[in-house]
């Protein structure tokens, strides 16, 4: 098998994964869904799933060894003399090109956590741990120690911030608001210093 034709099968296996474990703990509640329920409806065994995630509660909220964080990848993937905010604004609208087709594991993602203080935290963790690859990539795009100058910790709070304002924004309305424009209204915000707008 191809490297490429693998690399695609490991993907839609993640995928069905997290599907499988949400869809199923959106109609059943956590504590009822088992791990070898998530490998069934996804069409794996369960020894599968383990190469995939530690818990349930991992697919879940998406955490996996094996994947990286896609926001991560993508600020890797941006041109080294970019300035940070505009990298930070780049490799965040492309992360969420597969949010907006499809919305519903979005909103069903939002559903399960909300639902589950368990998971709830397990998320909240994640999203800290995701964040502080972020500011530490930032840091090392501009050659600074983010441990010891506040701009790398600060850029990220604030980018991670303003883009769960637009998500929200995003995920209450029910017209046809496009998530892209949210995020840019976001980062023009934060680029002129959070000055109000006229």
């Amino acid at each position: 098998m191809s490297s490429g034709l693998r690399e695609r099968k490991k993907a839609e296996t993640l995928a069905a994964l997290q599907d499988a474990a949400l869809r199923l703990a959106d109609r059943h509640g956590v504590d009822k869904v088992s791990v070898e329920a998530i490998a069934d409806a996804a069409g794996v065994s369960p020894r599968t799933f383990f190469n995939y995630f530690a818990t349930k509660e991992d697919a879940m909220i998406g955490k996996s060894p094996t994947d990286p964080a896609p926001l991560l990848e993508r600020l890797r993937a941006r041109p080294a003399g970019e300035a940070p905010l505009e990298a930070m604004r780049q490799a965040m609208l492309a992360s969420l090109e597969g949010l907006q087709q499809d919305p519903e594991r979005w909103a069903m993602r939002r559903r399960v956590v909300q639902r589950h203080p368990g998971l709830a935290a397990r998320n909240a963790a994640r999203l800290a741990e995701v964040e502080q690859d972020l500011v530490e990539e930032i840091g090392r795009r501009l050659g600074t120690d983010a441990g010891r100058d506040p701009y790398p910790g600060t850029l990220v709070a604030a980018a991670m911030g303003g883009a769960r304002v637009a998500l929200s924004i995003w995920q209450d309305n029910d017209d046809a608001t496009d998530l892209g424009p949210l995020i840019d209204q976001v980062f023009a915000a934060l680029a002129t210093g959070l000055l109000p707008p006229p």
